[in-house]
């Protein structure tokens, strides 16, 4: 491999990343996401899904977990799914929506289904944790959820553990920015955890991007000692679609979210 670019089916080129400690010898690849790649992003968001580690500790539901959070963009916004592979296996992807009222219909129209489905297994072979996280999705997790825009593109982002490295993570997500910018796209939001608030908005100002909302989240709190937060942070993409470049906190267009 020699680093420079790959023409893509779609033209969209992929791209080489530089090598980190935790993966010398081969270089991973930035590319378009394929058919072939869907039980692997589905696994990822599996693996990935406590903090960064597996989400059976938290709930045991793998199959209705990877549903609720990959299925739409899979069906139908997969042309904005970008996967990052090393060694003929995918490793970390970013989907993406640039059609909120879309997926709320979609999400609604598959409520019927999975909604039963839940409450009998809730009923009749979920472990004691997995009701409780039920229990909170129930109870609270609607109202924990930090303000987002209603009608702009958004995100989601996981990698395995061994490959959130700097060089890995800036490809992927700015090989996602530049095709969502080539799409007429403005903006971008996504969420993303964060275990102190008040570091929160400096560490994404420095990326460009800006803190619109954060939420304490508690459906970690039996396993996690710390308070953790989910943010809300918007990259305007006529800006600039890269990591870097554009400090806001420098410029002072951020300013440090209030603490609850």
């Amino acid at each position: 491999m020699n680093g420079k670019k790959k023409a893509s089916p779609t033209g969209l080129s992929t791209r080489h990343i530089e090598m980190s400690d935790e993966i010398q010898g081969s270089v991973p690849l930035i590319r378009l996401y394929e058919e072939k790649d869907r039980e692997a992003v589905r696994n990822i968001c599996c693996e990935t899904g406590f903090l960064g580690k597996a989400i059976d500790q938290v709930f045991s539901d793998r199959e209705l977990f990877a549903d609720f959070l990959t299925e739409y963009y899979l069906d139908r916004e997969k042309d904005l799914a970008v996967v990052l592979e090393f060694e003929g296996r995918v490793e970390g992807y970013i989907l993406g929506c640039r059609f909120p009222e879309k997926k709320t219909a979609y999400e609604l129209g598959k409520l019927p289904g999975r909604i039963p489905r839940l409450i009998r297994r809730y009923l009749f072979s979920y472990p004691a944790h997995s009701r409780r996280y039920v229990e909170w999705l129930a109870w609270r997790g609607w109202r924990e959820v930090p303000e987002t825009p209603k009608k702009m593109a958004h995100m989601h982002i996981n990698l395995r553990p061994g490959f959130k490295n700097v060089s890995g993570t800036r490809a992927l997500i700015e090989t996602f920015l530049k095709l969502l910018a080539d799409k007429g796209e403005k903006a971008v939001y996504g969420q993303m955890v964060v275990f102190e608030k008040r570091r929160g908005p400096r560490m994404f100002a420095r990326y460009g991007f800006e803190v619109k909302d954060a939420v304490e989240v508690t459906k970690y709190k039996a396993l996690v000692g710390d308070p953790v937060y989910l943010f809300t942070v918007i990259k305007d993409l006529g800006r600039n679609v890269s990591l870097y470049g554009t400090d806001l906190w420098k410029e002072g267009k951020q300013e440090p979210a209030e603490e609850s």
